[in-house]
């Protein structure tokens, strides 16, 4: 796959513009080229209402999706670094013991060793780093394949938690440190004001800086869309239906609007919800809107052609590992800060639930495609799954053979998909 080709297919959906450009489709024809964008739309939306109805309500309480926020809080920010690994052709197993380590390696530091947090937040984030570094270079200039390297890793992470924390819990935490976690950002208008705002909308808080920033983000969504799909059309690349581009939109602001006033309704944003928006925004920009990121995906699409065409594949790779050990060090940050404890168990298995929202968020697993967007919103699939099978009540192994089928039926879909396009 050419550069060129890989900008066509991130950029469009994978309609080439001719001399006369790409013209609106049918709804039907839309549906039936991006059904795998919808598809997980509509899954989500299905699985949150069947799971609010099952359990009388709860799923949906200001309570619960704050906790749901702060369950998957780790799980998303490590996505976002595993779908730019798997885009680039790799895979990395040592995620979940890496989280364990860096909140193994903090605790001593700020329990034992008394180091201000600032510090060790810092220095943890440059540990993370130097974890990356060191697998990314064997597979990226030495060729081992990312799947040995970091099963490696997984094992030597994993014993050096134990061997650090010497196979006992390390905590409590200062309560600066818990902040990274459990923290919420602080209105903006007097008490005075938000409890009068909580008496009209039934609840004993209101948040305003809360609604008032999910009000914004629901416009600048809007703007965003109309502003892209006016660029398309100046070079005749518009190929989704008008009626499709309102609804779609429609959906996703009022489930915007109807979280941010749940969430207003109980104390607000919790500071790593605004940690992931701040890193999803960031990751979404760099992949769709850059040169690297485009780079990125031509890897993963075909590295001999990458290479070929003057890209830098090796460092491409390397940068790709170590940029997933800094979202593992600072996921294994906000896991500690929650648990408020270091334990030897910590992060076990949680690579699987990574690399399955990735998946399940559409990425390929040969490499060179898969979004941003779609691994959060894959993450937040397993997060409902989790949260609505706990509240029901069903036991861990149920909850672990339910989401293994979910993980093999989204990859199924997948092949499905490209063998009929093919």
């Amino acid at each position: 796959m050419s550069i060129q080709s890989t900008e066509t297919t991130q950029g469009d959906g994978g309609h080439a513009g001719g001399p006369s450009g790409v013209h609106p489709q049918g709804l039907a024809t839309y549906l039936r080229n991006h059904m795998r964008e919808f598809g997980l739309l509509f899954a989500l939306i299905a699985i949150m209402a069947f799971f609010q109805v099952v359990t009388g309500g709860t799923l949906m309480r200001p309570v619960n999706i704050t906790n749901l926020f702060l369950q998957n809080s780790y799980v998303i920010i490590m996505a976002l670094g595993m779908l730019i690994v798997i885009v680039s052709g790799n895979i990395d197993l040592s995620v979940g013991s890496v989280l364990g380590f860096i909140g193994a390696f903090a605790a001593v530091m700020i329990v034992e060793w008394d180091v201000p947090v600032p510090v060790t937040i810092l220095a943890s984030l440059v540990l993370g780093a130097l974890i990356g570094a060191a697998q990314g270079y064997w597979v990226a200039y030495w060729s081992i394949p990312s799947f040995i390297v970091t099963l490696a890793g997984m094992l030597v992470f994993r014993g050096a938690s134990l061997w650090l924390l010497e196979g006992q819990s390390v905590g409590p935490f200062p309560q600066s440190f818990q902040l990274l976690s459990t923290g919420f950002v602080p209105d903006i208008l007097p008490t005075s004001v938000t409890q009068g705002l909580a008496a009209l909308a039934g609840s004993r808080n209101f948040n305003v800086l809360c609604m008032g920033l999910g009000l914004a983000c629901g416009l600048a969504i809007v703007w965003t869309g109309l502003r892209d799909r006016a660029r398309k059309a100046a070079y005749g690349m518009v190929s989704e239906p008008v009626n499709l581009f309102w609804a779609r939109n429609a959906i996703v602001v009022g489930a915007l609007l109807f979280l941010a006033f749940k969430l207003s309704t109980f104390r607000g944003l919790p500071n790593v919800l605004v940690t992931m928006g701040v890193l999803i925004l960031l990751y979404a920009f760099v992949t769709q809107n850059t040169v690297i990121g485009r780079r990125i995906y031509a890897l993963g699409g075909n590295r001999k052609a990458a290479k070929l065409s003057g890209i830098k594949t090796e460092r491409l790779t390397f940068l790709a590992f170590v940029n997933m050990g800094v979202l593992a060090a600072l996921a294994g940050l906000v896991f500690a800060a929650r648990l408020n404890t270091a334990t030897p168990k910590a992060g076990f298995g949680m690579e699987l639930d990574v690399i399955a929202a990735v998946f399940i968020g559409g990425a390929s697993m040969s490499g060179g495609a898969g979004k941003i967007v779609g691994a959060v919103v894959g993450a937040f699939i397993m997060g409902v799954m989790n949260n609505g099978m706990s509240i029901m009540g069903i036991g861990i192994d149920y909850q672990q053979m339910i989401k293994g089928l979910v993980l093999l039926a989204a990859v199924i879909f997948d092949v499905y998909n490209k063998q009929k396009q093919g």
